[in-house]
């Protein structure tokens, strides 16, 4: 297999000074704080919401505290070195930027300034079908970006649509398959986000409270930029944000399968990925479909509410696809978060909403900032571990005894053995 090198990876070393109006944000979760003040409750609300009663989010975070660290002490770890093969690629580190969706309303332009910052680092970053950017535009910027879909229910729809994907010139293509039905929409009504967002005495108020975000996101972007639209959920621009149109354009995806897979897979030269999967048995059966790789999700908690959490789910498909590269996201806001992930056999992390939070605050230089945050937390976790490299960090550096997660083929809870 032939690896390249993707972006431009950073010198090792301390990072770059962050601007002033970031030297207080010294931890991922500082962000959301910082974007709860700057974002319209509506705006913030859909970020930060989940489904239903948010317990799948909220497992997502309090897994990780049943898996303990063990580290190993005089070793010379001065050679420390994040980075991590992908794909055929070498990245500066074991995380990327997961897709989001109107990302370039909670920010100005934001999906260019997840792209930019990804590609500066030397990580990948995925370009949602549920952004307001055209897949072609954030390509200029970060070459090498993948693309992830809701695929169209209409064969010739989705032929449009690998064809529009090849034609910008990407080469790994992302397939959501956990998002056919469409949730519960009760946390968006409570916080007042709605699909399509509609002017009146409410958007005005909004505006008013938050100047930042009104003048230089919102009216910035309708001043230079026009009416923002749903750019790359189907082969052509998409609806318009304040459209009625855009709900039905992502509805009625009931009938998705196997067979709109394996479609995809006959018409898609390059690197196909499936994102959503929590069951080993799916795992399975995408190998047999010809994927190249699988991303262990529950969409943030988004979806279907007390969905295991992928962390749970990760050991059980790691043992069920070892030759495939199992990536994995939900709920990761620590470097020891990724490492706890790696190593229960994970190839790599990505990493949604705090980057969301970044680029609201400070486009590309907070997405710049989170960034270096997670790659400061993880060459020193590393080096506190005892080790030099990503690929070092193995279950022999976990406590899993409080850790619970399915056996292999279902059954009850249960700790590794």
């Amino acid at each position: 297999m032939t690896v390249t090198l993707a972006g431009a990876v950073p010198a090792q070393g301390h990072p770059a000074r962050p601007p002033a109006r970031l030297r207080r944000i010294l931890a991922l979760e500082d962000f959301e704080r910082a974007a709860a003040r700057h974002l319209p409750r509506p705006i913030f609300g859909y970020v930060e919401g989940a489904a239903e009663t948010n317990a799948a989010r909220d497992g997502n975070r309090s897994v990780f505290a049943e898996i303990d660290l063990v580290p190993r002490v005089l070793r010379d770890v001065s050679g420390r070195d994040l980075k991590t093969p992908l794909l055929g690629r070498v990245h500066a580190a074991p995380f990327g930027i997961a897709p989001m969706g109107v990302s370039a309303l909670s920010g100005y332009r934001g999906d260019l300034s997840l792209a930019a910052a990804a590609d500066a680092a030397g990580l990948p970053m995925v370009i949602s079908a549920a952004s307001l950017i055209p897949m072609e535009e954030i390509v200029r910027v970060a070459p090498g970006a993948w693309y992830q879909a809701y695929l169209p229910p209409a064969p010739e729809a989705i032929s449009a649509l690998v064809a529009r994907v090849r034609a910008a010139g990407i080469d790994t293509f992302v397939i959501t398959v956990d998002s056919a039905v469409v949730p519960s929409r009760e946390n968006n009504i409570r916080t007042g986000y709605r699909t399509p967002i509609r002017p009146g005495p409410k958007l005005a108020w909004d505006g008013i409270t938050h100047p930042r975000w009104a003048l230089g996101t919102f009216l910035r972007t309708f001043a230079r930029h026009g009416m923002p639209h749903f750019e790359n959920a189907d082969a052509h621009r998409g609806a318009p944000l304040l459209s009625s149109r855009a709900v039905r354009d992502f509805s009625g995806r009931e009938k998705l399968s196997w067979a709109q897979v394996a479609q995809v897979r006959r018409e898609w030269p390059g690197k196909l990925v499936l994102k959503g999967i929590l069951s080993a048995q799916d795992a399975r059966l995408a190998r047999e479909a010809g994927i190249d790789g699988l991303i262990v999700s529950n969409h943030g908690g988004r979806q279907l509410d007390h969905a295991l959490s992928p962390m749970r789910a990760l050991p059980a498909i790691v043992a069920a696809v070892p030759e495939l590269p199992v990536m994995i996201d939900s709920g990761f806001r620590r470097g020891t978060d990724i490492l706890k992930a790696i190593g229960l056999g994970a190839a790599f992390v990505f990493v949604g909403r705090p980057f969301n939070y970044a680029s609201a605050i400070a486009g590309q230089p907070g997405v710049a900032h989170a960034i270096g945050i997670l790659t400061t937390e993880l060459r020193a976790d590393l080096g506190m571990l005892g080790l030099t490299g990503v690929s070092e960090m193995g279950r022999e550096a976990l406590s899993l005894d409080r850790f619970r997660h399915p056996r292999p083929e279902g059954g009850k809870a249960a700790p590794p053995s």
